[in-house]
């Protein structure tokens, strides 16, 4: 089957909540005495008992919290991002979302902008929240994504003095419009900031029953991430075939600040990487798998491509180049334990600034499991000028 799963994971139902009883906002204020009772401040009114009296939920303020996160299949809360649904249409959605300020991951080195890949991940959030919270699909089912293409508008990934709030319109199209759950659907997203566009992406969800999943993946769900049969700790792909490998460039080579961000190790070959993982990194590995996830697909597709096309580090850039379209499809799954090598090579555009594609291919065993293709933006003035607009719009 040529499919790789972005993210499975199997949560358990969550817990539901009890509303607490409260105080009415609008009982008289007054003085407590020893003995339990309340008294009023107006002189003449009654003493009476400090009965609490519940609150009506229509009169209380809507807060803003985060979608469970068992239905975008993160571990931490942190990493939910959606914040809130409404259905506007058979097939369309209207959701909320908000990226906080300074991310530990979906960051760009110079700390100004969100990082595109961040877009990447909030459109697979909202596939899979819609997926359980709206089409029906139970909590236990695993989710593969065969494609995602994104756009980005990199002057309005800038990020300003409060944490940026988002809204995305959602639609959703089933490829078996018959079936009683759509199972088979592809998503297409907008992300608007402050009524700007900020991201556009298209993906294609296919879902699966528990069972259906073992039994694609014997004998492979037997043996997850970090841990061998035996329990032992286990060399992964980062430690297979490295012993002769030229050394590492500095984090920002890669597009990156922190070496434990990334995930290629350089081969004598030229443009071509090993995929190297830290499995225990917190963002890309949130949670046990039986493969190597597609974001971290996607993220060694960013890595290589900026290593490819800005061969030179610079540790400060005046102006860092941003992904803004990524045509990305996962062809199989990406084993743990077998050797992953990413290959890249570019193409002109026949535009005026002479844009380059970079054409990334992973492959194990002379086997293609993912392919992406890659365009970066170096922000200029007038991008700038547009940046400053929108901090000052986003702290309104």
């Amino acid at each position: 089957m040529t499919l790789l799963t972005v993210h499975q994971d199997n949560h358990p139902t969550p817990a539901t909540t009890e509303a607490s009883a409260g105080t009415d906002p609008d009982t008289t204020a007054g003085t407590t005495t020893h003995n339990g009772t309340s008294t009023a401040t107006d002189p003449g009114t009654q003493t009476s008992t400090n009965a609490k009296t519940p609150v009506d939920p229509t009169r209380m303020p809507r807060l803003t919290t985060t979608v469970p996160r068992e239905y975008v299949h993160r571990s931490t809360l942190a990493e939910v991002f959606l914040t809130g649904c409404e259905q506007t249409g058979n097939t369309h959605y209207t959701l909320t979302a908000q990226w906080p300020r300074a991310h530990t991951f979906f960051t760009t080195p110079d700390g100004t902008h969100h990082h595109p890949l961040q877009a990447a991940e909030t459109i697979r959030q909202t596939g899979i929240y819609l997926a359980h919270a709206e089409l029906g699909i139970p909590l236990g089912h695993h989710f593969l994504m065969r494609n995602l293409h994104l756009t980005t508008h990199p002057q309005h990934l800038t990020i300003g003095p409060t944490p940026t709030d988002l809204t995305l319109t959602a639609t959703y199209t089933p490829h078996h419009p018959h079936t009683k759950r759509p199972t088979d659907f592809t998503m297409h997203i907008t992300i608007t900031r402050n009524g700007h566009p900020t991201a556009t992406g298209t993906g294609r969800f296919t879902c699966l029953t528990p069972t259906t999943y073992q039994r694609l993946r014997h004998p492979h769900t037997t043996t997850a991430v970090g841990t061998t049969a035996a329990g032992t700790t286990s060399t992964s792909t980062s430690d297979a075939g490295t012993q002769h490998q030229p050394p590492n460039p500095p984090p920002t080579h890669y597009g990156r600040t922190l070496p434990h961000d990334i995930v290629l190790t350089p081969t004598p070959h030229p443009h071509t990487w090993q995929l190297t993982p830290n499995p225990h990194h917190p963002i890309l590995f949130d949670h046990t798998t039986d493969h190597i996830p597609g974001m971290v697909l996607l993220e060694a597709a960013h890595q290589a491509a900026t290593a490819h096309t800005h061969p030179t580090p610079t540790t400060h850039p005046t102006h860092p180049t941003h992904p803004t379209t990524l045509h990305a499809t996962f062809h199989h799954y990406t084993e743990h334990h077998t050797p992953t090598y990413i290959t890249t090579h570019t193409t002109t555009t026949n535009d005026n600034n002479q844009t380059p594609t970079t054409h990334i291919t992973a492959h194990q065993n002379n086997t293609t499991v993912f392919t992406a293709q890659l365009t970066t933006h170096t922000p200029t003035d007038t991008d700038t000028d547009t940046d400053t607009t929108q901090k000052s719009a986003s702290s309104r």
